[in-house]
């Protein structure tokens, strides 16, 4: 893609999220402030109650660019298929995927936009605050994603957020963005841009993954397999992870399910970047569209 399809291209935005509307609010609220208005916004949701729907309906009835709301019923957690029922509604040639617990900078959209590069997908860092940071900036409802570099970087150096020399902005150019490019470990739908073309080749996230864990490895893992390199862009534009809890794992989750589809993946199936219900109709002699 040529420099001036990268300036004036439509990008989407997905944003996953599950019933924690004061964070998404926060989210959304960023996503506003970006100096780049050239996108749009499309939540996966998960099968969040109503108080979701009503901060997305709100934002939306002021929100300086399209907002979308892709939802299904909850039914356990199925955020692979969220995710693709969020990029069945993008229009935009990039796809941004962001978590509903991650607010990001004004720049956070123009950063990757120009670290967009054919035959790449682009995966960025997280700084995660503090629960006292985070506790007080849900409170008061602080647009602390436009507090400057400096400030943040101080803030994380004072022990109220990890990685401050993230802060730090390196350019786009320089041998370490690709110095994981054949590598899918920590890589994250926290803060990842892939081509929507890219995304399409592969067929989405593999709807297989119930549960907790995995279907973010899965995918990295199969779009590097079509040919893919990554794009490692530290130092670039993180996105600023709002403390909480980690999830408890309950038996019905499927983690363990999900690990062992994973590696087979891995370890067994060293070719393949369909995800397995494509797998399984072209078995059926049905080849996807």
């Amino acid at each position: 893609m040529g420099l001036m399809g990268k300036m004036t291209s439509l990008v989407s935005v997905i944003v996953t999220t599950y019933n924690w509307p004061e964070a998404l609010f926060l989210v959304l609220n960023s996503l506003a402030d970006q100096k780049d208005r050239n996108f749009e916004i499309i939540i996966a949701d998960d099968g969040s109650r109503g108080e979701t729907t009503r901060v997305i309906e709100n934002f939306a009835a002021t929100s300086p660019v399209p907002v979308k709301h892709y939802w299904h019923e909850d039914n356990g957690f199925k955020v692979a298929k969220a995710r693709n029922g969020a990029i069945a509604k993008a229009e935009g040639e990039l796809v941004i995927f962001i978590d509903g617990d991650c607010c990001v900078m004004p720049d956070f959209i123009s950063r990757h936009r120009k670290a967009a590069e054919a035959g790449c997908l682009v995966s960025g860092k997280r700084v995660f605050l503090k629960e006292r940071l985070t506790k007080m900036l849900l409170a008061r409802k602080w647009a602390f994603h436009k507090w400057s570099r400096p400030i943040l970087f101080g803030i994380a150096l004072f022990g109220f957020s990890n990685r401050p020399f993230q802060f730090i902005r390196l350019p786009h150019k320089g041998p370490w963005l690709k110095k994981h490019e054949n590598c899918w470990r920590k890589a994250q739908t926290c803060n990842l841009a892939v081509f929507r073309s890219d995304i399409d080749r592969i067929h989405g996230f593999d709807e297989a993954y119930e549960g907790h864990g995995f279907e973010d490895s899965d995918f990295v893992l199969r779009l590097l397999r079509s040919g893919l390199k990554r794009k490692n862009v530290e130092y670039c534009s993180p996105v600023l992870h709002l403390f909480h809890a980690r999830r408890t794992i309950t038996p019905n989750e499927q983690s363990d399910a999900n690990q062992a589809r994973f590696l087979t993946l891995l370890h067994d199936q060293k070719d393949r970047f369909l995800p397995s219900q494509a797998v399984a109709k072209q078995s059926a002699g049905s080849i996807p569209a």
